[in-house]
Protein backbone atom coordinates (compact mmCIF):
# COMPACT_ATOMS: atom_id res chain seq x y z
CA UNK A 1 0.00 0.00 0.00
CA UNK A 2 1.23 3.48 -0.88
CA UNK A 3 2.14 5.76 2.02
CA UNK A 4 0.14 8.96 1.64
CA UNK A 5 -0.17 12.07 3.81
CA UNK A 6 -3.18 14.38 3.97
CA UNK A 7 -3.23 17.40 6.23
CA UNK A 8 -4.30 21.03 6.08
CA UNK A 9 -5.45 24.23 7.75
CA UNK A 10 -8.47 26.52 7.77
CA UNK A 11 -7.87 29.89 6.04
CA UNK A 12 -9.31 32.09 8.78
CA UNK A 13 -6.10 34.04 9.33
CA UNK A 14 -2.34 33.83 9.02
CA UNK A 15 -0.81 30.72 10.58
CA UNK A 16 0.81 30.95 14.01
CA UNK A 17 3.54 29.10 15.88
CA UNK A 18 0.97 26.66 17.30
CA UNK A 19 0.39 25.45 13.72
CA UNK A 20 4.14 25.43 13.17
CA UNK A 21 5.21 23.25 16.10
CA UNK A 22 2.01 21.18 16.04
CA UNK A 23 2.20 20.19 12.39
CA UNK A 24 3.93 22.47 9.88
CA UNK A 25 7.50 21.87 11.05
CA UNK A 26 6.91 18.14 10.99
CA UNK A 27 5.29 18.28 7.54
CA UNK A 28 8.50 19.69 6.09
CA UNK A 29 10.54 16.91 7.71
CA UNK A 30 8.15 14.27 6.38
CA UNK A 31 8.16 15.86 2.93
CA UNK A 32 11.95 15.70 2.78
CA UNK A 33 12.25 12.23 4.32
CA UNK A 34 11.52 10.39 1.07
CA UNK A 35 9.36 7.89 2.98
CA UNK A 36 6.02 8.93 1.48
CA UNK A 37 4.67 8.31 -2.01
CA UNK A 38 2.37 11.33 -2.04
CA UNK A 39 1.71 14.32 0.20
CA UNK A 40 -1.41 16.49 0.01
CA UNK A 41 -1.89 19.71 1.97
CA UNK A 42 -5.37 21.21 1.86
CA UNK A 43 -6.41 24.80 2.40
CA UNK A 44 -9.75 23.97 4.07
CA UNK A 45 -11.86 26.93 2.95
CA UNK A 46 -15.14 24.96 2.83
CA UNK A 47 -14.62 23.91 6.43
CA UNK A 48 -13.76 27.50 7.39
CA UNK A 49 -17.13 28.60 6.01
CA UNK A 50 -19.01 26.38 8.49
CA UNK A 51 -18.51 29.06 11.15
CA UNK A 52 -17.69 32.00 8.87
CA UNK A 53 -20.62 31.64 6.46
CA UNK A 54 -21.53 35.30 6.94
CA UNK A 55 -17.98 36.52 6.27
CA UNK A 56 -16.76 34.93 3.00
CA UNK A 57 -14.29 37.77 2.41
CA UNK A 58 -12.37 36.69 5.52
CA UNK A 59 -11.93 33.19 4.11
CA UNK A 60 -11.11 34.34 0.58
CA UNK A 61 -8.50 36.87 1.75
CA UNK A 62 -6.67 34.24 3.79
CA UNK A 63 -6.23 31.65 1.02
CA UNK A 64 -3.01 33.28 -0.13
CA UNK A 65 -1.93 34.07 3.44
CA UNK A 66 -1.99 30.38 4.33
CA UNK A 67 -0.29 29.43 1.06
CA UNK A 68 2.47 31.95 1.75
CA UNK A 69 2.97 30.50 5.24
CA UNK A 70 3.26 26.99 3.77
CA UNK A 71 5.89 28.03 1.24
CA UNK A 72 7.75 30.14 3.80
CA UNK A 73 8.05 27.15 6.16
CA UNK A 74 9.58 25.03 3.43
CA UNK A 75 6.68 23.19 1.83
CA UNK A 76 7.98 22.37 -1.65
CA UNK A 77 5.32 22.25 -4.41
CA UNK A 78 7.52 19.86 -6.41
CA UNK A 79 7.18 17.32 -3.57
CA UNK A 80 3.84 18.30 -1.99
CA UNK A 81 0.46 18.98 -3.59
CA UNK A 82 -1.19 22.11 -2.16
CA UNK A 83 -4.86 22.50 -3.07
CA UNK A 84 -8.05 24.39 -2.21
CA UNK A 85 -10.78 22.27 -0.64
CA UNK A 86 -13.89 23.91 -2.16
CA UNK A 87 -12.57 23.32 -5.69
CA UNK A 88 -12.79 19.54 -5.15
CA UNK A 89 -16.52 18.88 -5.55
CA UNK A 90 -16.04 15.14 -4.95
CA UNK A 91 -15.39 15.89 -1.27
CA UNK A 92 -18.92 17.26 -0.90
CA UNK A 93 -20.44 14.17 -2.49
CA UNK A 94 -18.42 11.82 -0.28
CA UNK A 95 -19.51 13.79 2.79
CA UNK A 96 -23.15 13.31 1.77
CA UNK A 97 -22.74 9.54 1.52
CA UNK A 98 -20.81 9.27 4.79
CA UNK A 99 -23.56 11.13 6.67
CA UNK A 100 -25.60 7.93 6.52
CA UNK A 101 -22.89 6.13 8.51
CA UNK A 102 -22.81 8.44 11.55
CA UNK A 103 -25.50 9.08 14.16
CA UNK A 104 -26.34 12.52 15.53
CA UNK A 105 -25.49 11.37 19.06
CA UNK A 106 -22.03 10.22 17.90
CA UNK A 107 -21.32 13.63 16.39
CA UNK A 108 -22.47 15.33 19.59
CA UNK A 109 -20.03 13.23 21.63
CA UNK A 110 -16.99 14.36 19.64
CA UNK A 111 -14.92 16.26 22.26
CA UNK A 112 -13.16 18.47 19.71
CA UNK A 113 -16.47 19.64 18.27
CA UNK A 114 -17.93 20.13 21.76
CA UNK A 115 -14.99 22.32 22.76
CA UNK A 116 -15.24 24.37 19.55
CA UNK A 117 -19.01 24.84 20.02
CA UNK A 118 -18.46 26.09 23.57
CA UNK A 119 -15.65 28.43 22.52
CA UNK A 120 -17.80 29.96 19.77
CA UNK A 121 -20.91 30.20 21.96
CA UNK A 122 -23.10 28.38 19.43
CA UNK A 123 -25.31 26.47 21.91
CA UNK A 124 -28.57 25.49 20.15
CA UNK A 125 -27.81 27.82 17.22
CA UNK A 126 -24.98 25.66 15.94
CA UNK A 127 -24.98 25.44 12.11
CA UNK A 128 -25.52 21.90 10.82
CA UNK A 129 -22.43 22.27 8.65
CA UNK A 130 -20.28 22.94 11.70
CA UNK A 131 -21.76 20.02 13.64
CA UNK A 132 -21.01 17.75 10.70
CA UNK A 133 -17.48 18.87 9.91
CA UNK A 134 -15.94 15.65 11.34
CA UNK A 135 -17.75 13.84 8.50
CA UNK A 136 -16.37 16.35 6.02
CA UNK A 137 -12.88 15.72 7.39
CA UNK A 138 -13.39 11.99 6.88
CA UNK A 139 -14.23 12.72 3.23
CA UNK A 140 -11.08 14.84 2.87
CA UNK A 141 -8.85 12.13 4.32
CA UNK A 142 -10.35 9.13 2.53
CA UNK A 143 -10.62 10.87 -0.86
CA UNK A 144 -6.83 10.81 -1.05
CA UNK A 145 -6.48 7.37 0.59
CA UNK A 146 -4.32 8.97 3.25
CA UNK A 147 -2.52 6.53 5.51
CA UNK A 148 -1.04 9.27 7.71
CA UNK A 149 -2.45 12.53 9.06
CA UNK A 150 0.11 14.75 10.85
CA UNK A 151 -1.84 16.81 13.37
CA UNK A 152 -1.98 18.14 16.91
CA UNK A 153 -3.44 16.27 19.87
CA UNK A 154 -6.78 18.10 19.59
CA UNK A 155 -7.40 16.35 16.25
CA UNK A 156 -7.27 12.82 17.67
CA UNK A 157 -11.07 12.56 18.09
CA UNK A 158 -11.50 13.62 14.46
CA UNK A 159 -9.21 10.86 13.21
CA UNK A 160 -10.99 8.34 15.42
CA UNK A 161 -14.30 9.35 13.84
CA UNK A 162 -12.78 8.93 10.37
CA UNK A 163 -11.58 5.46 11.33
CA UNK A 164 -15.11 4.55 12.46
CA UNK A 165 -16.56 5.74 9.14
CA UNK A 166 -13.96 3.72 7.20
CA UNK A 167 -14.73 0.57 9.22
CA UNK A 168 -18.47 0.94 8.75
CA UNK A 169 -18.25 1.70 5.04
CA UNK A 170 -15.93 -1.23 4.36
CA UNK A 171 -18.04 -3.63 6.44
CA UNK A 172 -21.17 -2.73 4.45
CA UNK A 173 -19.81 -2.18 0.94
CA UNK A 174 -16.54 -4.11 0.90
CA UNK A 175 -12.90 -3.04 1.24
CA UNK A 176 -12.76 0.34 -0.48
CA UNK A 177 -11.52 3.02 1.92
CA UNK A 178 -8.12 3.25 3.60
CA UNK A 179 -7.90 3.66 7.37
CA UNK A 180 -5.70 6.61 8.39
CA UNK A 181 -3.51 7.00 11.46
CA UNK A 182 -2.66 10.25 13.20
CA UNK A 183 0.99 11.27 13.49
CA UNK A 184 1.51 13.40 16.60
CA UNK A 185 4.55 15.60 17.30
CA UNK A 186 7.19 13.67 19.25
CA UNK A 187 7.86 16.63 21.53
CA UNK A 188 5.10 16.73 24.20
CA UNK A 189 5.24 20.54 24.36
CA UNK A 190 4.29 20.65 20.68
CA UNK A 191 1.12 18.61 21.09
CA UNK A 192 -0.82 21.73 21.98
CA UNK A 193 1.08 24.96 22.45
CA UNK A 194 -0.77 27.31 24.85
CA UNK A 195 -1.52 30.93 24.05
CA UNK A 196 0.83 33.69 25.16
CA UNK A 197 -1.74 34.58 27.85
CA UNK A 198 -1.51 31.13 29.45
CA UNK A 199 -4.84 29.90 28.09
CA UNK A 200 -4.85 26.29 26.95
CA UNK A 201 -5.48 27.04 23.28
CA UNK A 202 -3.58 29.38 21.02
CA UNK A 203 -6.30 30.89 18.86
CA UNK A 204 -6.57 33.66 16.31
CA UNK A 205 -9.93 34.68 17.78
CA UNK A 206 -8.47 34.97 21.30
CA UNK A 207 -5.61 37.20 20.11
CA UNK A 208 -2.99 35.19 21.99
CA UNK A 209 -0.88 34.07 19.02
CA UNK A 210 2.58 34.68 17.68
CA UNK A 211 2.21 34.59 13.89
CA UNK A 212 4.81 33.17 11.52
CA UNK A 213 4.68 36.49 9.65
CA UNK A 214 5.19 38.69 12.75
CA UNK A 215 8.19 41.02 12.49
CA UNK A 216 11.09 40.98 14.93
CA UNK A 217 9.73 43.85 17.06
CA UNK A 218 6.25 42.28 17.37
CA UNK A 219 7.65 38.90 18.40
CA UNK A 220 9.80 40.49 21.09
CA UNK A 221 6.84 42.46 22.45
CA UNK A 222 4.68 39.34 22.65
CA UNK A 223 7.42 37.27 24.29
CA UNK A 224 8.23 39.92 26.89
CA UNK A 225 4.55 40.19 27.89
CA UNK A 226 4.06 36.42 28.06
CA UNK A 227 2.30 34.72 31.00
CA UNK A 228 4.68 33.13 33.52
CA UNK A 229 4.24 32.20 37.20
CA UNK A 230 2.00 34.81 38.88
CA UNK A 231 3.56 33.99 42.27
CA UNK A 232 7.08 34.60 41.04
CA UNK A 233 7.09 38.26 42.09
CA UNK A 234 10.72 38.77 43.13
CA UNK A 235 13.80 37.33 41.47
CA UNK A 236 14.62 35.48 44.67
CA UNK A 237 11.23 33.74 44.77
CA UNK A 238 11.11 30.06 43.72
CA UNK A 239 9.20 29.77 40.45
CA UNK A 240 6.93 27.16 38.89
CA UNK A 241 7.55 25.90 35.37
CA UNK A 242 4.27 23.97 35.13
CA UNK A 243 1.76 26.13 33.26
CA UNK A 244 4.50 28.72 32.67
CA UNK A 245 4.26 29.64 28.97
CA UNK A 246 7.86 30.74 28.68
CA UNK A 247 9.18 27.32 29.65
CA UNK A 248 6.56 25.53 27.55
CA UNK A 249 7.73 27.52 24.52
CA UNK A 250 11.36 26.76 25.37
CA UNK A 251 10.48 23.06 25.46
CA UNK A 252 9.02 23.43 21.96
CA UNK A 253 11.72 25.61 20.37
CA UNK A 254 14.96 25.39 22.36
CA UNK A 255 17.96 23.38 21.13
CA UNK A 256 21.17 22.57 23.07
CA UNK A 257 23.23 24.87 20.85
CA UNK A 258 21.08 27.87 21.82
CA UNK A 259 22.63 27.90 25.30
CA UNK A 260 26.19 28.16 24.03
CA UNK A 261 25.08 30.97 21.73
CA UNK A 262 22.71 33.02 23.92
CA UNK A 263 22.99 31.82 27.54
CA UNK A 264 26.41 30.17 28.06
CA UNK A 265 26.19 30.20 31.86
CA UNK A 266 23.70 27.32 31.65
CA UNK A 267 24.54 23.89 30.30
CA UNK A 268 21.05 23.07 29.10
CA UNK A 269 17.31 23.68 29.60
CA UNK A 270 17.15 21.42 32.66
CA UNK A 271 19.75 23.58 34.40
CA UNK A 272 17.79 26.73 33.55
CA UNK A 273 14.57 25.19 34.90
CA UNK A 274 16.29 24.06 38.12
CA UNK A 275 17.61 27.58 38.79
CA UNK A 276 14.16 29.10 38.19
CA UNK A 277 12.52 26.56 40.51
CA UNK A 278 14.89 27.17 43.41
CA UNK A 279 14.78 30.97 43.00
CA UNK A 280 17.29 33.58 41.96
CA UNK A 281 16.35 33.75 38.26
CA UNK A 282 14.12 36.52 36.94
CA UNK A 283 11.41 36.21 34.29
CA UNK A 284 12.95 38.97 32.16
CA UNK A 285 16.21 37.04 31.68
CA UNK A 286 14.37 33.88 30.67
CA UNK A 287 12.11 35.81 28.29
CA UNK A 288 15.09 37.49 26.64
CA UNK A 289 16.58 34.05 26.03
CA UNK A 290 13.29 32.77 24.59
CA UNK A 291 13.11 35.81 22.32
CA UNK A 292 16.60 35.07 20.94
CA UNK A 293 15.64 31.44 20.31
CA UNK A 294 12.40 32.33 18.53
CA UNK A 295 13.95 35.09 16.45
CA UNK A 296 16.50 32.59 15.16
CA UNK A 297 13.77 30.08 14.27
CA UNK A 298 11.22 32.47 12.77
CA UNK A 299 13.54 34.97 11.05
CA UNK A 300 14.29 32.79 7.98
CA UNK A 301 10.59 31.87 7.66
CA UNK A 302 9.61 35.54 7.64
CA UNK A 303 12.26 36.34 5.00
CA UNK A 304 11.12 33.51 2.70
CA UNK A 305 7.53 34.68 3.11
CA UNK A 306 8.44 38.16 1.90
CA UNK A 307 10.21 36.64 -1.12
CA UNK A 308 7.12 34.63 -2.08
CA UNK A 309 4.88 37.62 -1.43
CA UNK A 310 6.74 39.46 -4.20
CA UNK A 311 5.66 36.80 -6.74
CA UNK A 312 1.99 36.13 -5.97
CA UNK A 313 1.06 35.05 -9.54
CA UNK A 314 3.48 32.13 -9.08
CA UNK A 315 1.79 31.23 -5.78
CA UNK A 316 -1.63 31.22 -7.48
CA UNK A 317 -0.25 28.95 -10.22
CA UNK A 318 1.04 26.52 -7.59
CA UNK A 319 -2.46 26.39 -6.03
CA UNK A 320 -4.12 25.95 -9.42
CA UNK A 321 -1.89 23.07 -10.50
CA UNK A 322 -2.13 21.39 -7.09
CA UNK A 323 -5.90 21.64 -7.14
CA UNK A 324 -6.09 20.03 -10.60
CA UNK A 325 -4.04 17.08 -9.38
CA UNK A 326 -6.12 16.74 -6.21
CA UNK A 327 -9.33 16.83 -8.28
CA UNK A 328 -8.19 13.89 -10.40
CA UNK A 329 -7.23 11.85 -7.33
CA UNK A 330 -10.53 12.55 -5.55
CA UNK A 331 -12.50 11.71 -8.72
CA UNK A 332 -10.87 8.28 -8.89
CA UNK A 333 -11.75 7.55 -5.24
CA UNK A 334 -15.33 8.77 -5.68
CA UNK A 335 -15.81 6.44 -8.65
CA UNK A 336 -14.57 3.52 -6.53
CA UNK A 337 -16.92 4.50 -3.68
CA UNK A 338 -19.93 4.72 -6.02
CA UNK A 339 -19.03 1.38 -7.55
CA UNK A 340 -18.88 -0.23 -4.10
CA UNK A 341 -22.23 1.37 -3.20
CA UNK A 342 -23.71 0.14 -6.52
CA UNK A 343 -24.77 3.64 -7.57
CA UNK A 344 -22.58 3.84 -10.68
CA UNK A 345 -25.62 3.19 -12.87
CA UNK A 346 -24.25 4.09 -16.29
CA UNK A 347 -20.69 2.84 -15.96
CA UNK A 348 -21.69 -0.59 -17.31
CA UNK A 349 -24.80 -2.44 -18.45
CA UNK A 350 -25.59 -4.02 -15.11
CA UNK A 351 -28.68 -1.82 -14.62
CA UNK A 352 -30.45 -3.68 -17.44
Amino acid sequence: MAKIILTGDRPTGKLHIGHYVGSLRNRVLLQNSGEYDEIYIMIADAQALTDNFDNPDKVRENILEVALDYLACGIDPSKTTIFIQSEISQLTELTFYYMNLVSVSRLQRNPTVKAEIKMRGFDASIPVGFQCYPISQAADITAFKATTVPAGEDQMPMIEQTQEIVHKFNSIYGETLVEPKILLPQNDACLRLPGTDGKAKMSKSLGNCIYLSDDEKTIKKKVMSMYTDPDHIKVSDPGKIEGNCVFTYLDAFCKPEHFEKYLPEYENLDALKAHYQRGGLGDVKVKRFLNSVMQEELGPIRERRLEWQAKLPEVVKILEEGTKKAYATAEKTLNEVKSSMKINYFKDNSLI
